[in-house]
């Protein structure tokens, strides 16, 4: 049962109708995702300003996405994976790189480690490889940047499981590749 679809802001408290303006002003439109995340104010709110908080923190602007990318991609997100792919490419990558990036193959090594710790994080349940671990350091990242890779794998695993729980289309550009997700 898909619960969570967009709303429209006269549908909407005072508190989610002021985040969806700002949204629109920012971003020139407000994006399905979000409009579903409105359902509660106190989600969207804490999530646009905990994502706000992360993006000024360890990571450039690509290394914050190939961490959504991999992460929407270990989760199986069609919508997130489209967002995040055309975001990507507006911070500098390549559609060729973005699916290297979703399928851990990127040649940069560093953004390699960097997204290989994503994948175990996900796929081994909070668990990765001591050795993954050892090659993020290894490559120049610091323990801050692991403690903030965490939560920016936990915000994007929140919109995962919006989408996941949510009745709405993706209003960005359709990423390559997405028939192949298992949980489209």
């Amino acid at each position: 049962m898909k619960v969570l679809t967009p709303l429209r802001i006269e549908e909407v408290n005072d508190n989610t109708k002021a985040i969806f303006s700002n949204i629109k002003s920012k971003v020139g439109m407000l994006p399905n995702l979000y409009a579903a995340m409105g359902a509660s104010d106190k989600l969207l709110g804490g999530f646009l300003n905990f994502t706000e908080t992360l993006k000024s923190g360890e990571f450039s602007k690509k290394e914050y996405e190939a961490i959504a990318l991999a992460t929407s991609q270990a989760n199986g997100c069609a919508y997130c994976l489209s967002a995040h792919t055309a975001i990507g490419k507006m911070n500098g990558f390549t559609e060729a790189e973005t699916l290297d990036i979703r399928d851990n193959t990127i040649a940069d090594e560093k953004l390699n480690a960097l997204v290989t710790l994503v994948s175990q994080l996900i796929n081994q349940k909070g668990h990765p490889a001591e050795e993954t671990i050892h090659h993020f350091l290894e490559v120049g990242y610091t323990k801050a940047a692991f403690a903030e890779l965490i939560a920016i794998v936990a915000l994007t695993t929140i919109t995962n499981n919006v989408y996941h729980n949510g009745g709405f289309d993706i209003d960005f550009p359709k990423a390559q590749y997405l028939e192949t997700l298992e949980a489209v």
